[in-house]
């Protein structure tokens, strides 16, 4: 939209862009906040850095945040320094779209070369694992399911449930399916999907607390979300998924870390970078709630949380997944939810008419601040 850039030298003019603080650093996090705000905190604590940190919502998990930076991008006013994304698909279609700058950050060595990007412009850590999450009083032990085929099977109809594959770990399945099957045998799967009588979630919290409660007797979700359950006592198990011969493995998806393009406070960004990259940080997320699988080597982790070398992990291609996802978000958009649009890059005619109501007004507060200082 040609009136970005201009709106983006009104904001300049006006002095409504913040300037550079020296002691504050801005955060976007995908990461729920039960999980990601102690860490931060413990940051600021430690640091006397100020976080300004602004979390996603379950309901549009990643997505949401991803586009809010591109829209943020495009108008050439970025407001965060630093992403952390509690998956890594998005971020990678974030360096694609140009949104990032490299950052190698020490803190990372001996992170695994499969878990961060050879140009520097993200890395991975603490890593959770798609998981089935199954109500131990609905089903029983020699009964259970195995594997992403289960949800095809006729006698779990309106017994099972997932978060539509739409938004955070779930669109990343989705697209990890197309690198991995193509696009012929993805579709007929989510088609099949579709035929089925499954409880459709608006996140993998949401699955939980459902299995969690009886409302049905199982439903794919990740480790942390599993986890919490366990925590809270609820009666409930994981299944991990396609483990056997020659079946896929489950998909490991880490977080992600990235430094936004022009970001503001840089030498903070990169900072607060090097502390959530540290071992202790992958112990503390793995001791937590979120039980995040760490991919430092040697970090100590409670019995019960998930190892690199004790599961079988889905083969992935990452690029190519990111890719997947800008192919056919739409279409999945449409299949799950009738319409397209909200996994693409930000265009809709509700957010155009809101980017435009929202420029009329800074505008129009800056004629306003020019006359009254020439008054």
């Amino acid at each position: 939209m040609r009136l970005l850039p201009a709106l983006a030298l009104v904001l300049v003019a006006t002095g409504i862009v913040a300037a550079q603080d020296a002691g504050t650093v801005s955060v976007y996090c995908s990461l729920d906040a039960e999980f990601s705000q102690a860490i931060l905190d413990d940051f600021e604590r430690e640091t006397g850095i100020r976080v300004e940190a602004a979390m996603d919502v379950e309901a549009t998990k990643t997505v949401g945040m991803v586009n809010r930076i591109i829209s943020e991008m495009r108008a050439g006013n970025p407001r965060c320094d630093v992403y952390w994304n509690n998956e890594l698909a998005q971020t990678i279609r974030l360096k694609k779209l140009g949104c990032l700058q490299p950052y190698a950050s020490p803190s990372a060595a001996d992170i695994p070369a499969g878990f961060k990007d050879p140009e520097h412009y993200w890395t991975g850590f603490a890593a959770r694992a798609r998981v089935i999450i199954y109500n131990t009083d609905a089903v029983a032990a020699d009964d259970l399911p195995r594997g992403l085929n289960d949800l095809l099977d006729a006698r779990w109809d309106g017994k099972m449930g997932m978060a539509k594959p739409l938004t955070g770990t779930t669109l990343t399945h989705a697209g990890a399916l197309f690198a991995l099957w193509g696009e012929e045998k993805t579709k007929t799967f989510f088609r099949d999907l579709r035929a089925r009588d499954i409880r459709w979630e608006r996140g993998n919290a949401m699955a939980m607390r459902s299995v969690s409660n009886g409302d049905y007797a199982w439903a794919y979700t990740d480790t942390d979300d599993a986890n919490v359950a366990l925590v809270r006592k609820a009666p409930t198990a994981i299944v991990v998924p396609d483990q056997g011969e020659g079946e896929m493995g489950t998909l490991l998806i880490p977080n992600s870390l990235a430094i936004i393009a022009g970001a503001r406070n840089l030498e903070n960004a990169k900072k607060l970078v090097d502390y959530l990259l540290s071992p202790a940080v992958e112990a503390k997320l793995a001791a937590g709630r979120s039980a995040q699988i760490p991919l430092h080597p040697g970090v100590e982790a409670p019995e019960g949380v998930l190892r690199l070398d004790r599961i079988k992990a889905m083969e992935v291609d990452w690029e190519k997944t990111a890719d997947m996802i800008t192919k056919h978000g739409d279409w999945l958009h449409a299949t799950f939810d009738g319409e397209a649009g909200s996994t693409s890059e930000p265009g809709s005619k509700f957010t155009k008419f809101a980017i435009m109501l929202a420029a009329a007004a800074i505008l129009g507060l800056g004629i306003w601040m020019a006359t009254r200082t020439r008054a």
